[in-house]
């Protein structure tokens, strides 16, 4: 019969489809992850569970939430488990790599890249810190650099970092790198392991909660020293909670901030539901609806700032619009006077279109 379809198999893209729309329901043409990402249903569930388990005095096990987190994000960035540690910023984790390089070293920076990342490492006051365009940080590595901190895509326009020179320059001169990779994590494919450290604030872009942020270390724990340990950086926590720590835990977890629980209640559900739809599926869908507002953008004469492949579009001159398009139901953000549009596992064609029918 002329449009039978029944008896056909669901294909990957209706599971896809299927499972989005189980977990999202926006209520408004949200196109701000690269701010603020969704919470998923089942994270939802989870911290209004948590939390009546707290107000009645029969507190869940959140530590274990803790772990199953870590294990979750190990797993999305393709890293074994003891090289995770988990806290809440970035800053702290940047900071943290800031304290253990020695006074007058060399960190190479890109220029306009988030506060979050590279303060932390000005604040030393005795570091040699040079800022280069981004085009230009893999060849600007040096015999002098002790280590190159990047974000893998930036926070105010999109563009994605050449990673590839970047960790093949800083191997040629024997350089650390430190990735921040808050704004790529969950929808940009990205092998952590290649590079010595990897921080990620996950509110974004693996729909986590606020207070939940991780930081990938190398095998060697790569001569950090644990300055804000406190008692859950113990090897056995429940036994260091009185006097100095004896002993640190063997693995990245002597880098723990005491965890933020109910966050990483949270957390342990919306990054389980990053692995069952799949990173690559997750960047197939979001570049294709980057690269639709791209496209029509020029039909109406704008050029967004180029950066082929990513996510995030940000169209310069545009930024003063925000609040006219957040009136319309349109959330987007204003960065640097741009306009900046972020598209994620909940947005679909009709809200690119609409945002171009608004433009």
């Amino acid at each position: 019969m002329d449009g039978e379809v029944t008896g056909q198999q669901s294909g990957p893209m209706d599971s896809f489809d299927s499972l989005v729309r189980a977990e999202f329901a926006p209520k408004n043409t949200y196109l701000n992850t690269a701010a603020l990402g969704l919470l998923p249903a089942r994270a939802v569930v989870a911290l209004r569970d948590a939390a009546a388990s707290v107000a009645a005095g029969q507190p869940s096990d959140m530590f274990a939430d803790v772990e199953a987190s870590r294990a979750a994000f190990a797993r999305i960035a393709g890293v074994p488990v003891s090289r995770v540690a988990a806290g809440a910023s970035v800053a702290v984790y940047s900071g943290l790599i800031a304290a253990s390089l020695p006074a007058g070293a060399e960190v190479l920076t890109a220029e306009g890249d988030f506060s979050s990342l590279v303060n932390p490492l000005h604040m030393r006051g005795d570091l040699k810190v040079r800022a280069v365009p981004l085009e230009r940080i893999a060849e600007s590595v040096g015999p002098d650099t002790a280590l190159v901190a990047v974000s893998s895509v930036q926070s105010a326009d999109g563009r994605i970092a050449d990673l590839a020179a970047l960790r093949a320059a800083a191997r040629a001169h024997g350089a650390r790198t430190l990735v921040d990779a808050s704004q790529s994590a969950g929808w940009l494919p990205l092998a952590a392991g290649d590079f010595d450290y990897v921080a990620v604030v996950a509110y974004k872009w693996v729909f986590c909660p606020r207070g939940v942020a991780f930081l990938v270390v190398p095998e060697d724990l790569g001569g950090l020293t644990p300055l804000f340990a406190g008692w859950a950086a113990g090897e056995r926590p429940w036994d260091s909670t009185y006097g100095p720590v004896t002993e640190l835990a063997r693995s990245a977890r002597r880098f723990d901030e005491s965890p933020a629980l109910l966050s990483y209640t949270g957390a342990r559900h919306s990054l389980a539901l990053v692995e069952e739809l799949g990173v690559d599926a997750v960047h197939a869908h979001d570049v294709a609806l980057a690269d639709r507002f791209r496209a029509g953008l020029a039909a109406l004469g704008h050029e967004p700032v180029p950066a082929p492949g990513s996510a995030i579009v940000s169209v310069p001159g545009l930024g003063h619009r925000q609040e006219e398009l957040g009136r319309a139901g349109i959330q987007v953000s204003d960065r640097a006077g741009n306009l900046r549009a972020a598209f994620h596992v909940y947005n679909t064609a009709q809200d690119v279109d609409r945002l171009l029918d608004a433009l």
